[in-house]
């Protein structure tokens, strides 16, 4: 199979005004993500406010995505259910495209019941061909498993090639489970906004899935670590931090805003429960935008462009 490896930024949806899907749109963030330099891409995630999508949205999105990218990059198709059957479905309706692997999270409702996980990845992997990603989210999105019971699943589960580790301590549990079953993966990925990416690369992850509105910059991070500058990949990581823990509050909002300061994005509407700016929250928003205008070369910040869908 394909390498998987580096950065993965979780498209956003992109919606029209009045809050109908915008494939159109989904292919100019495409498009950023490859003139960024991405090693690849992911669609539908949280990220992607992914649990307001009917089934038909999500299919012609992820139809959309997989034409906008002709093969350019590998792509990973979110096919989180917490039934296996439509996560198979799912996962098949990305392969159908292109999608080299399946990122399926551990659903919550199994808690920490090792032997219901692995029925589930069992009865997901009869189901599709596709290598997948276990998505280990914290509770209450997802189960927020220890590393032992991930452990236990991969051994239990060839299929599952890779993990997406975002439960806290992130860095840990990867140390954790690549010391564990790192010989039967093909990579463990950080997440949670790349929020704690030195410490994960560090540790030995294979790459990253963050958000979408600085993939630029964490192309030049993760680019400079491998690269043996931690100098350069520490001083653009610690410019990321003041946008991205706005981001941990404001989630896709903040990712819609700075997409759309950026040119990219001319309606930030979203469907996602979850705090909105308001008239203090906007301000310090163009703030933050305006200390980080200059990482961002490949689509400058275009300050009358700072918007955010209303309250």
């Amino acid at each position: 199979m394909t390498k998987l490896s580096g950065v993965f930024p979780v498209l956003p949806t992109p919606f029209t005004p009045e809050g109908a899907i915008d494939p159109v749109t989904l292919a100019t963030l495409v498009g950023f993500a490859i003139e960024a330099g991405a090693d690849g891409v992911v669609y539908p995630g949280m990220a992607s406010e992914v649990e307001t999508l009917s089934p038909e949205e999500r299919l012609a999105m992820v139809q959309a995505l997989g034409a906008a990218l002709g093969g350019r990059l590998p792509f990973i198709v979110g096919a989180s259910d917490a039934d296996p059957a439509r996560a198979a479905a799912r996962a098949e309706e990305g392969r159908a495209v292109g999608a080299k692997a399946a990122m399926i999270m551990a659903p919550a409702g199994n808690g920490a019941d090792v032997a219901k996980h692995v029925a589930f990845y069992r009865a997901v992997a009869a189901a599709t061909s596709l290598p997948i990603m276990l998505q280990n989210a914290p509770q209450p999105m997802g189960a927020g498993l220890k590393p032992e019971a991930v452990g236990e699943i991969v051994r239990a589960v060839p299929q599952v090639r890779f993990v997406k580790e975002e439960t806290l301590p992130c860095g840990q549990h990867v140390t954790a489970i690549l010391a564990a079953v790192g010989d039967r993966l093909d990579g463990v990925f950080g997440g949670a906004g790349a929020r704690y990416i030195m410490d994960e690369l560090a540790r030995g992850a294979a790459g990253t899935m963050p958000a979408t509105e600085m993939t630029d910059l964490h192309v030049a991070l993760v680019r400079a670590f491998l690269g043996g500058d931690p100098i350069e990949a520490r001083r653009l990581y610690s410019r990321s931090l003041p946008l991205l823990l706005f981001q941990a509050i404001f989630r896709v909002r903040l990712t819609k805003a700075v997409l759309s300061a950026r040119g990219l994005l001319d309606s930030t509407f979203a469907r996602a429960a979850g705090p909105v700016f308001d008239a203090d929250d906007a301000a310090e928003l163009a703030a933050l935008v305006a200390e980080a205008a200059d990482l961002f070369t490949l689509h400058p910040i275009r300050f009358d462009r700072v918007r955010h869908a209303a309250a």
